[in-house]
């Protein structure tokens, strides 16, 4: 979408200051044990969308058959690969070739040592620079210097162990923007685009605007698959980078195991996951929904709810985090995991946009029930509860397989 194109719709504006109590991507009401990993931004911010459950944790180091005592050989709480490609029906090997990016802002000191405790702990190939998998860059593409910490080490390494755990055979680029800043996030994209990225993973969210709008250009790149988490704050003002036509917008979901069900697994819409109707940005082409005039968040999803989160490893402390194992989610955890599925795939030039998944016949679990009321409410609509077809807190549903990607 070109700047030109963006025009504000009056229907949604009319719904703006209503909704305009809780800024774009921030719960309306944590429960007790959870945690944002990142504080309220300035004005003209992002934040991170990560959320670390304070009430699990299990100490520093490899864990599981890997680990170096037998007191430590218990997996960390959380889901982990193979419980993820389970749920999901992805097979354990794909992605060769590929390269996800993962965009952040600020330096996560200890990313490739606490990645490869991850990737150990689950028997993961290793991923280090030294083998040419990782790759570590400021925004302008280069090794150093590197940015001052903006305290979302977690979230980064949220999104790097999330990446690893559906495809651990692709390569993986962090991105470090300067700040959290609309230009310098958008540059970090392109800089990901740049060095070879063939996924890039955003999880992080600033209210829309229309300097915000302005930024749309830097989140198309031909041949990438650029996917973006649909925020924390359940239905209302969709953020950005989200709402960007060029954008896979992504929901989130409550996964459960379901041993009652052929699938062994079920999904609701999670309560804190992002939708809403675009004021800024006009309706593509490929989306049909009936009661937004612009863009709708989102198109697809995948688990997000802390509740029924990912085990993640970190060292760092900032952001609130205990150093070592969490269970972290969010809807920065369902972004980088459909980056994941994307380039397990191995189709990335597919995404252009999300039209892919709204044409798809196959290969997508339709989530049907769950709402993500967080105190403004949609009478019901499509907009805010999960339903039988497309729906705004989930899309067109989540993963099942690799036949829709």
């Amino acid at each position: 979408m070109r700047p030109a194109a963006v025009r504000p719709y009056l229907t949604a504006l009319a719904t703006v200051a209503a909704l305009a109590v809780v800024p774009a991507g921030r719960a309306a009401a944590a429960s007790p044990h959870l945690r944002d990993v990142c504080g309220t931004p300035k004005p003209g911010f992002a934040r991170c969308l990560a959320q670390v459950r304070t009430d699990l944790h299990a100490g520093k180091g490899v864990r599981g058959p890997h680990a170096a005592t037998a007191a430590q050989a218990a997996l960390p709480p959380g889901y982990g690969p193979a419980e993820l490609r389970a749920a999901y029906g992805l097979p354990a090997a794909g992605g060769t070739g590929q390269t996800v990016a993962v965009v952040e802002a600020g330096d996560a000191a200890q990313a490739e040592a606490d990645l490869a405790v991850y990737r150990t702990t689950f028997g993961l190939p290793a991923c280090t620079t030294a083998n040419g998998c990782f790759r570590k860059v400021n925004q302008r593409g280069a090794g150093a210097p590197l940015p001052p910490d903006q305290g979302w080490s977690t979230e980064t390494a949220l999104d790097l162990d999330a990446a690893s755990a559906l495809c651990p055979s692709c390569h993986l680029l962090l991105v470090e923007a300067d700040q959290a800043a609309g230009d310098t996030l958008a540059a970090s994209v392109d800089t990901a685009a740049a060095l070879g990225a063939t996924e890039i993973s955003n999880s992080y969210t600033a209210a829309e605007s229309g300097p915000n709008a302005s930024y749309a250009d830097h989140y198309t790149h031909p041949g990438v698959a650029v996917v973006a988490s649909s925020g924390d704050a359940g239905y209302g003002i969709p953020g950005v980078p989200a709402a960007y036509s060029s954008v896979l917008a992504v929901g989130g979901t409550t996964l459960t195991r379901d041993p009652g069900t052929a699938r062994g697994w079920s999904e609701s819409a999670w309560q804190g996951a992002g939708s809403g109707c675009s004021a800024w940005v006009d309706k593509p082409a490929w989306q049909h929904d009936p009661n937004c005039p612009g863009r709708t968040v989102a198109d697809v999803s995948m688990v997000a709810d802390p509740d029924t989160g990912l085990a993640v490893y970190t060292t760092d402390g900032t952001g609130g985090t205990d150093p070592g194992w969490s269970v972290v989610g969010g809807t920065s955890a369902s972004a980088p995991l459909v980056a994941a599925v994307i380039a397990l795939a191995g189709h990335p030039a597919r995404f252009p946009d999300a039209s892919a998944l709204y044409a798809a016949t196959a290969g997508l679990t339709d989530v049907t029930t769950g709402s993500n009321v967080q105190g403004t409410d949609c009478g019901g609509d499509y907009q805010c509860t999960a339903g039988p077809g497309y729906d705004s807190p989930t899309g067109n549903g989540t993963p099942d397989g690799l036949g829709a990607f």
